[in-house]
């Protein structure tokens, strides 16, 4: 008998990167939270077919929903189904989640914003973080450290080539 290939963790899982949000947002905490879909939707994102980058969550009657993610029909699903790509989603959490979500939203003033979406167990999940804005000058030292640790990694491999 052979035994099923296990996937590598959430690497090879992950259908979108919002990178955008890790560029403009301090992310303080995560959750990773169960999204209520449709049919023509999951379809969608088997084939990887989902923007995040416009996309934020928010909490509405004791309930967190989310909003801007687009995901585009594909042309070979359901056809008497109207399908709406940046319709509200709501995401699955627990209640002792949500209400410190809600804490961190109004007292804190945070905003939530989706990180990224991954399959787990055949199950589409979005990891939701607890972010503060940047400033512009926070924009331009995270760039500065980026480019200065490349630049590190560069004169490292130089000089062990040379060595």
């Amino acid at each position: 008998m052979t035994k099923k290939k296990e996937k590598d963790g959430k690497g090879s899982s992950t259908i979108a990167l919002n990178k955008r949000a890790r560029h403009e947002y301090h992310i303080d905490e995560r959750y990773e939270a169960g999204i209520a879909l449709e049919g023509w939707e999951v379809k969608s994102l088997r084939a990887g077919r989902i923007n995040l980058t416009d996309a934020y969550a928010l909490v509405k009657g004791g309930e967190l929903f989310l909003f801007g993610a687009s995901i585009p029909p594909l042309l070979s699903a359901s056809t008497h189904v109207i399908a709406e790509d940046r319709r509200t989603r709501k995401l699955l959490l627990h209640r002792a989640e949500i209400d410190k979500l809600i804490g961190a939203v109004e007292r804190k003033g945070l905003t939530l914003v989706p990180l990224a979406m991954y399959w787990k167990q055949n199950r589409a999940k979005v990891e939701i973080g607890i972010a503060r804005g940047k400033q512009a000058h926070d924009k331009r030292a995270t760039e500065k450290e980026r480019e200065w640790n490349i630049e590190k990694q560069r004169t490292l491999r130089a000089h062990n080539r040379a060595g």
